[in-house]
């Protein structure tokens, strides 16, 4: 089964169910608070995840994240979570300013 690894929460690891449905909805199927300000709607960049390996196995950049990429607020290794699709497995991290307080991260 294909699986989102969350490497600074633990090595956290999260079954993905369906190809069709964006990381942030597997991420928050397995009880992970992960930030997303505008609703999971792709409106800003508070969801984005670091990929750090399996970025190729993931769907094309939708039109939300190219726009955030063009303005210089996406990197090239980061994709946000309400907008990517996974087909295969992928180790992300939460960047530094999108950590939630209640959580503990490690490094």
């Amino acid at each position: 089964m294909v699986k989102i690894i969350i490497e600074n929460l633990g090595q956290k690891e999260v079954p993905v169910t369906r190809t069709d449905e964006p990381a942030l909805r597997h991420i928050q199927a397995q009880g992970v608070d992960w930030m997303h300000a505008c609703g999971a709607k792709g409106r800003c960049t508070t969801c984005r995840m670091i990929v750090l390996k399996g970025g190729e196995g993931m769907g094309p950049h939708t039109a939300a994240e190219l726009k955030y990429q063009k303005a210089g607020l996406l990197l090239q290794n980061e994709r946000l979570a309400c907008q990517a699709l996974v087909n295969a497995d992928i180790v992300v991290r939460v960047p530094e300013d999108s950590k939630l307080p209640h959580l503990k991260y490690t490094s």
